[in-house]
């Protein structure tokens, strides 16, 4: 494993369109699958927009619509390893935030799990994550 890929990537995997997701599709396609992984706390991310998608839907084809993409979510990641927040992660959480990383604690976290496993985390959001010591971060989407 080599590579954690932020929400934003994931996202445009998720649509499967544009010209962000066939330069990252390509660069993708360039490697084994068994170097990427995914991380639960963006896998909380989506799933907090699936509900919120849901819970404010009007009609039946709106809640159709975002169970849909609910279960799109589910089968996106099984698509490979989705790692925990553990112990080593949280430790080095609170290291970050002992050094006053500010950058919002989902993607504080997402960063955490990546120094945790020593992977690369593909983003667009190369300004809030070059705020944190250490982690190597590509945008694979240019």
């Amino acid at each position: 494993m080599r590579y954690l890929l932020d929400t934003d990537h994931i996202s445009f995997l998720q649509r499967r369109s544009g010209a962000e997701y066939a330069t990252l599709a390509a660069r993708i396609a360039q490697y084994p699958p068994t170097d990427f992984a995914f991380s639960i706390i963006s896998f909380h991310e989506q799933v907090i927009g699936a509900h919120t998608f849901i819970t404010r839907s009007q009609t039946p084809a709106d809640a159709v619509r975002g169970y849909t993409l609910l279960q799109e979510i589910i089968q996106g990641f099984s698509a490979a390893p989705v790692l925990p927040f553990d112990a080593g992660a949280a430790a080095i959480f609170e290291g970050l935030r002992a050094q006053r990383v500010r950058i919002a604690t989902m993607d504080l976290r997402i960063a955490a799990i990546a120094l945790s496993r020593g992977l690369v985390l593909l983003t667009r959001n190369m300004v809030d994550f070059n705020r944190v010591p250490n982690l190597t971060t590509e945008n694979w989407t240019l």
